[in-house]
This record gives C-alpha cells, structure tokens and sequence, in this order.
C-alpha cells in the first residue's frame, strides 16, 4: 500500500533540500531567489517600483514587499511568484515589520511622516501614527507590545504602544536613523544612526541609552561608516552591523558593545538574513549588485553572489516539508 508521509524537522535539517534567501533588487524591480545549497539565483520575479523591505508571513505562504515607488505593499505567493493582492500603504513605503501574532504590519511611509498598521488579514488600516520626518526604521518587541519606528530627518526612535496605537516616548539618536532591532530577550532596543556613524543601545525598560557603538576600519574614511541593517547572531553573543559604503560588516560583542572585528562584504551592504539553518549570514551589497555569503561559525566569507541591480532587502525561506512515497 501507498503511503504518504511528511517529514518535517528531519527533512528541514536535510543538507540536499533548498532552503531560500529572497532578495528585494530596487533598479530592476524584481526579486531574486537564492538556493541555499547551491548558492545560485534558481529564479526571480517582477515586483512593483523600487522593491525594498521584505518579510515573510510566520507559515512562509506569504511574502511581504515593500514596492516604495509604486506607493504599495505587495503580498505575493512564493510558490508562483504571482502578486495575489496590496495592500493599503500609504505613500512611500520603505520598511515594515510583521508583529509576532502574524497579523498586524507596521509600515513606515516616508512622505507622510506616519507609521501605517494594517490589518492583513481584513487588509485594512487599523491606525496610522504620526511619527518625524522621513519614517524607516522599524523594530516590533519579541513580545508585541512596543514598536519602534525611527525618524531620518527627525532623528528619532518612536516608541509605540501597540494596543493603543499611541507614542509613549520619543528617543534621539544620532543623524538619520535608518533601522532598529530588539535584542532576542527584549531587554534593549539598538538604532543604527547612518550620516552619525553610530549605533545607540537603549533599555528598553527605561528608554534610556545603556551604550553606543563607533567604528573605525584602517583605510577606510569616517564618512563612509554608515551602519544600517543589524542581526544578532544565533547564540546571541554577537551582532552583525551593515556599514554601508563602507563595504565591511562590523561583528560587535552584544555583552560589551566592542568591535571584535571587520568582515569585508561587497560594495554598499545594506542589509543582512540568516539561512533558515542559521549558519550562513548573506549581505545584500547594493552597488555592487551581489550577496556575499559568510560562514557564520568561521566568520569566512563563503561566495559571492550575482543578483539584480542595487539589491536591497533580504528574507528567508525553509523548504516546506515534502510527500514522499513509502
């Protein structure tokens, strides 16, 4: 008799299946699809205008995009590329993250100076919260209950209450805040200023700064040390910094805040994704239009990648679990 089975961690854990990074390409409006194994683009999609912030739906059957010139949030299926539905996004839309039930997004409109939350379920808006100048950066807590979106222009990091909708604190940063990220306990909250060339630590539970992060690389100009998009690493020892036109990842001691050392990537790093394993690190390298690909437990670039041109955001994706005949 035929029987069908589902294997589900063991299969995941499989070194021959293809577990996914998707990769945003702003200049050609498409994303590319990077197979995990084999560390080639297996296929890429048209998205809308300017694709940058990207995320996956907690069960991988959505994908997120944040198509900034087409004023759009575009859901699409993974399994065929096709764009199912938008969202309402308000303008601009640059950077968004998924709240931890799956279902509110919030999303940063940068010409409207608001934080847009939308239901993604009923695909309406439930709130929009007026927040600085030039809204980007977005970070949710483990738990749900704060987001933080922060300000370019206002240089700022909003802190949003998300059962009322409403700011309870405002914190300055450096200039141009462009991404935040909670630690994995949700003890601090860290905002990487870009044109400041830092990045500030806060407590979450007093709002207020613990410490804050400067680079120096030998050869490298201080203007050019523009941290971005952040990670924490899987055991939570470490945090990975995107410097931009730096072109090197600073790889920063999460207990002490010290730079431990530079990982030179390719030209323009914006932004970083895990392997769904988590033992690779790929960097999105905008001018240079390629992933680099850094072995987590080495610390060793591993390859690099071609994809579109200017590559912007990054996701992963798990192969799903497969029907095989017994």
């Amino acid at each position: 008799m035929l029987r069908i089975l589902f294997l589900t961690t063991a299969l995941a854990a499989s070194p021959a299946l293809a577990d996914e990074i998707w990769v945003t390409n702003e200049a050609d409006d498409t994303v590319s699809v990077i197979d995990v194994q084999t560390l080639e683009v297996v296929r890429s999609y048209p998205t809308g205008e300017r694709p940058r912030g990207i995320t996956f739906s907690r069960d991988f059957k959505r994908l997120y995009i944040c198509a900034s010139d087409s004023d759009a949030v575009q859901v699409m299926d993974p399994e065929t590329g096709k764009i199912l539905h938008d969202l309402p996004s308000g303008e601009d839309p640059e950077q968004f993250v998924l709240a931890p039930d799956d279902r509110l997004l919030y999303i940063a409109n940068e010409n409207d100076a608001v934080t847009t939350v939308v239901d993604t379920q009923t695909r309406r808006v439930v709130a929009q919260i007026d927040v600085g100048i030039e809204p980007e950066g977005m970070g949710i807590s483990p738990d749900g209950k704060v987001q933080v979106t922060t300000s370019e222009t206002t240089n700022m990091a909003h802190w949003i209450d998300t059962a009322t909708h409403q700011i309870v604190a405002n914190s300055l940063v450096d200039a141009r805040p462009r991404h935040a990220e909670f630690s994995p306990d949700g003890s601090e909250l860290w905002v990487s200023s870009e044109i400041g060339g830092t990045v500030s630590i806060f407590d979450t539970a007093t709002k207020t700064e613990k410490g804050k992060i400067r680079f120096a690389i030998a050869g490298v100009r201080s203007e050019k040390l523009q941290p971005v998009g952040m990670l924490f690493s899987p055991d939570k020892t470490k945090v990975f910094i995107a410097l931009g036109p730096a072109n090197h990842v600073a790889v920063v001691d999460a207990k002490t805040f010290e730079v431990e050392q530079y990982l030179m990537v390719g030209r323009r790093v914006w932004h970083l994704a895990y392997s769904p394993d988590e033992t690779l690190l790929f960097t999105t390298n905008g001018v240079s239009g390629d992933v680099t690909v850094i072995d987590v437990a080495t610390l060793e670039p591993k390859a690099t990648i071609k994809v579109g041109r200017f590559p912007w955001g990054a996701a992963a994706r798990p192969t799903p679990p497969q029907p095989i005949a017994d």
